[in-house]
This record gives structure tokens, sequence and C-alpha cells, in this order.
């Protein structure tokens, strides 16, 4: 059986309210925080795997591909030491709909394994 949900608003039970634009377009579409030096997924939302493809380089395989590569991210690096981290785009931007590549650094941009989290949406 299919169904829909036709609304402009969504409210709870204590009054608060949102636009459904603000509930669709607001929303992460995917996110994953993981340990960079096994890639292992301690946490994912719309996040098939994650592969390590050298230090600090990670491709991130979404479960439902977005409808293209335009999409933004925004994300935490946690290093454990007194290393400062920045996450980036790989240098060629070869994001798509269906994976991401980001890269974690140190001030000294040396690529860097630490633990990552990231959303993503669109």
């Amino acid at each position: 059986m299919a169904g829909s949900v036709v609304a402009d608003v969504l409210q709870d039970g204590a009054g608060n309210s949102t636009s459904m634009d603000n509930a669709i377009f607001g929303s992460a579409k995917a996110w994953v925080q993981f340990t960079g030096s096994t890639a292992t997924k301690n946490a994912s939302y719309n996040v098939s795997s994650v592969t390590r493809t050298s230090t600090g380089q990670y491709t991130i395989n979404f479960t439902n591909a977005f409808v293209d590569a335009n999409y933004v991210w925004a994300g935490n690096a946690l290093s454990g030491s007194a290393n400062a981290v920045i996450l980036g785009n790989w240098s060629s931007n070869t994001n798509t709909a269906s994976a991401a590549q980001i890269t974690a650094f140190n001030y000294a941009a040396t690529n860097f394994d630490c633990t990552v989290g990231v959303a993503f949406f669109r």
C-alpha cells in the first residue's frame, strides 16, 4: 500500500512548528562519523561505506545517491593530539552524486588520519 502526506507545516504536541521547506531542505541527507585510520563507521545515516584511500584521504559512499554532485558538506575532525586538523575536498574535487571525497590534513599541509564527522546537505 502506498500513501502520501501533504502538509505545509509540521507541528509537535507543544505547538512548535516549522515549514516543510525547512524540514526537507534543512535536514542532512547523509552523515557519518568514522575512525580515519581504519575507515570504520561509528554511526551513520545514508552512508553505505567509507574507504580510506591513503593517509587522511577518504571516499564516502552514499546508500541512496543525491540527484547530482551539487551538495555541500560540513564536518569536524578529532585528532586526539595537539595537531589541528582541517577537512577539505581532494584537490581534484571528484565528488559525484553517489560518493564524496574528503581529505583531513594539519596546518603543515600533511594528510592526517583522525576521527571524522561529516554531514551532507542538498
